[in-house]
């Protein structure tokens, strides 16, 4: 792991086009929930099965509700002999400090306005 970075310089890598891959280690349902936009989901439980799928990255953002798993999962990539020469970043402060938009996958709700009437 190479250090923390802010949400301000996410937003920066993403902007600039930069080859960055985003790595967002929530559950699947909170991903789809809303995630920085770009993202990818690899759940935590699975990184050590999915590392390998990021050898390719020249930098790895780890991203996680408030930062501090994500210190762990930035560890996990960075300790890959694969990804010995990508730079390995965790998002400070979580989607918590994330001021950007969100991408949802989950489709909007309508309002649920009570059964049918039978007439």
């Amino acid at each position: 792991m190479d250090g923390e970075c802010s949400p301000t310089d996410v937003e920066g890598f993403l902007d600039a086009d930069e080859d960055v891959r985003v790595v967002d280690i929530r559950n699947p349902q909170a991903f789809a929930g809303g995630h920085i936009p770009g993202s990818e989901n690899v759940p935590f439980q699975q990184l050590p099965d999915r590392v390998e799928a990021l050898t390719d990255a020249d930098r790895i953002v780890t991203v996680c509700p408030h930062g501090k798993a994500s210190v762990q999962a930035a560890k996990l990539i960075g300790s890959y002999e694969g990804t010995a020469d990508a730079t390995v970043l965790s998002m400070a402060g979580g989607l918590t400090a994330w001021d950007g938009d969100l991408d949802a996958d989950a489709p909007e709700r309508e309002a649920d306005e009570g059964p049918e009437p039978p007439f």
